[in-house]
């Protein structure tokens, strides 16, 4: 079967909302992966094929095809072409499998594949607020589905609260997941663990120009108590805004190509992708797709949960990668080593190729083979993605 392999994967480190990349229009902010890229990998950059990137809130300087501005604002020729695709939180991670799928196929060798968002400039649901609030349509669920489904609306916050119940995961057990996030992101940041993935950029300061190259989320000081007066994002409720993925700016992005172009360029990939899988369940619980989703892949595979050696599970509230470590039984200590988006972020667009270039960094620094990442996604979606690092 053709392969498909990534050449070299990077980040931007994460500002948080109104923080450190408030200043970087979306489209200048993913040129910056993608001109590190190319930097990097010194291919001829008309020699990329695509460009695919993902974008989850298309609006306002996030509109008008946000993709096809990234490559106007990077160092590609206006003659790469792109697209920017919508999988919700695994728009990105999508965007690394139809790139896969195109170089396997062989109808394009070299894809860019990424995403990129700004919550700071185009804040989240702000493409379907501003049109009800101008008493344009409505909501995006027709009543045929709601009707369908027997719910008013769906709601992520509804979702997770629900995985935290079936599960039976408290609100003292979210919140020390929570601090152990913080706390291996904290130990990944002063070991130099991201250096090799995050790509340093320029940003205005209370102090002058400085050099952006760590994720402002982090909280270095984090404890059991400060989380513990956090007040529940629903009223009653167990999840809070400390044990759920914080808003973030930041872009990512991976070159993938197949073996006709790793040759004819002269590249050294970094890792080969072994398994692409995408399912779609329950919406009205919405996060726990992930956990049929990884079963589907490992059975495709023919691989055990004990084969992998790292794992990736996108920390949108802590009781996802918590209820997946329960139903799939794998390793505690082989889940996001580094920390996850409760640390780190969640650039909506981005984290699937931003979890992606941990992913494959981690596994080669620690001499590991595979990898497997997932994410949930709304609508009750997921992703899988298994690497083979070389």
């Amino acid at each position: 079967m053709a392969e498909a392999y990534i050449v070299d994967a990077v980040r931007t480190a994460t500002g948080r909302r109104k923080g450190a990349l408030a200043g970087w229009h979306p489209a200048d902010l993913g040129a910056v992966s993608v001109d590190a890229l190319l930097d990097r990998t010194g291919i001829d950059p008309a020699a990329v094929d695509d460009v695919i990137f993902g974008c989850v809130t298309q609006g306002g300087e996030q509109s008008f095809a946000a993709g096809r501005n990234v490559v106007l604002a990077s160092k590609l020729p206006q003659t790469v072409p792109a697209v920017t695709l919508d999988r919700q939180c695994g728009s990105a991670q999508q965007a690394v499998h139809f790139a896969a799928q195109a170089v396997m196929s062989g109808t394009q060798d070299m894809v860019i594949a990424g995403g990129v968002e700004s919550m700071t400039r185009v804040p989240m649901l702000t493409n379907m607020m501003l049109y009800l609030q101008a008493g344009i349509g409505g909501l995006p669920w027709s009543e045929r589905i709601l009707k369908k489904y027997g719910v008013a609306e769906f709601s992520q916050f509804t979702g997770a609260e629900m995985i935290a119940e079936k599960y039976g995961l408290s609100r003292e057990e979210m919140d020390a997941y929570a601090l152990e996030s913080h706390r291996r992101a904290v130990a990944a940041t002063q070991a130099g663990a991201f250096d090799a993935e995050i790509v340093p950029l320029p940003v205005d300061s209370e102090n002058g120009p400085v050099i952006h190259s760590k994720d402002e989320g982090i909280r270095y000081d984090a404890t059991l108590e400060s989380m513990a007066t956090v007040k529940p994002i629903n009223e009653g409720g167990r999840l809070t805004a400390a044990t759920a993925s914080q808003i973030a700016d930041g872009s990512a992005a991976l070159l993938v190509a197949n073996e006709r172009a790793v040759k004819a360029h002269g590249l050294t990939p970094m890792a080969r992708i072994h398994n692409l899988t995408v399912t779609g369940g329950d919406p009205v619980i919405m996060l726990e797709e992930p956990i049929r989703a990884t079963r589907i892949a490992l059975e495709r595979a023919g691989m055990s949960v004990d084969e992998i050696d790292l794992f990736e599970v996108n920390e949108a509230f802590a009781c996802v990668p918590m209820a997946w470590l329960k139903e799939i039984g794998a390793d505690p200590a082989r889940l996001n080593v580094n920390g996850g988006a409760i640390a780190t972020g969640h650039p909506l667009g981005a984290t699937g190729a931003k979890l992606m270039a941990t992913l494959v960094h981690s596994l080669r620094a620690q001499g590991k083979r595979y990898g497997l990442q997932t994410m949930c996604e709304g609508g009750g979606m997921a992703n899988v993605t298994i690497i083979e690092v070389l």
